[in-house]
């Protein structure tokens, strides 16, 4: 498949969004549906994208609700959508280890990398030492400069309906900060002492160092091979050390080792929070705003009970 991958997709470059070798001036490749396509590495910065792209464009993500994205695995239908595209867009910081095996090709399709002009968080640990946090989107306040890298995409794109997507990336930033807001207020409402996020995954520094949270995890990024017995244990002396009332684990991995870390440090397992996938339409994560609503009241009320 690795061997198809690069003879379907020689020659890609690795640079943001250029005119491709049509011209400046000449419109996108339509999709199927008549606008053109715009691909995202998972679903989250698909709702992004969708809110600034209106009608203009079609959105959709190469993963599917629930994938796990760190250690994704390309198929051939995938390497067929992107045939198709005239922009992909991903979020970098190494999350999409996948990434570059699959970018080797393409030079038609331009690429544009969300989180450029975020300072990132180092993972605080001692096997990932100096990496970036990825998960910048968490934060509301970051994933403006997200808003406006998709919207700057989406110009070089399609520059016609430029103000289109100006107006709606103006509208989308609003929101996100009405969230904001809404995170601070609730936030406010745990116990001081209380404010300790227990999850599988070290996903939510950004969130944690917004709203003054300190956290907690049984592993770095996402690799359940990396709960080790002493990790583990301490962990569960962190949580009895600090009375946490509830730990929590995110929705594409297993909860089962945050379970036992619950079971034996006498806390609630609090609920599942959604960090790299929203769930389907009818759950709680449809949207980007909907997933962070989600995970505030599902951490409150862990939190907030004695």
């Amino acid at each position: 498949m690795i061997a198809l991958l690069g003879l379907a997709l020689a020659g890609c470059t690795l640079s943001p969004p250029q005119a491709t070798d049509s011209g400046p001036e000449s419109a996108p490749e339509a999709a199927p549906d008549g606008r053109p396509l715009v691909l995202t590495t998972f679903t989250v910065l698909a709702d992004m994208a969708r809110q600034v792209a209106g009608d203009h464009l079609q959105v959709e993500s190469i993963t599917k609700v629930g994938a796990e994205i760190h250690g994704y695995e390309p198929t051939p239908a995938d390497l067929k959508r992107v045939g198709q595209a005239q922009l992909i867009l991903d979020n970098g910081l190494n999350l999409e280890a996948w990434a570059a095996r699959f970018y080797s090709g393409a030079p038609a399709v331009p690429r544009a990398t969300l989180s450029e002009g975020i300072l990132p968080l180092p993972i605080a640990t001692d096997a990932a030492a100096g990496q970036p946090n990825p998960h910048a989107w968490l934060s509301p306040k970051l994933a403006e400069i997200y808003v406006e890298n998709i919207r700057r995409a989406f110009t070089t794109l399609d520059p016609a309906h430029a103000e289109a997507f100006r107006r709606n990336a103006d509208r989308y930033r609003l929101q996100l900060r009405a969230l904001d807001r809404e995170l601070t207020v609730a936030v406010a409402g745990i116990p001081v002492s209380k404010r300790v996020l227990v999850s599988c995954e070290g996903a939510f520094s950004y969130l944690a160092a917004d709203y003054g949270l300190k956290e907690a995890y049984l592993w770095p990024v996402n690799a359940e091979s990396q709960v080790t017995p002493q990790r583990m244990a301490r962990l569960i002396e962190l949580v009895r050390k600090r009375n946490v009332p509830a730990v929590f684990c995110e929705s594409t991995v297993s909860d089962e080792s945050q379970r036992q870390v619950a079971a034996e440090s006498g806390a609630r397992f609090g609920g599942t929070l959604y960090v790299d996938s929203l769930s389907a339409a009818s759950g709680p994560a449809s949207s980007l705003l909907a997933l962070q609503r989600h995970n505030i009241r599902t951490l409150v009320g862990g939190l907030q009970r004695p």
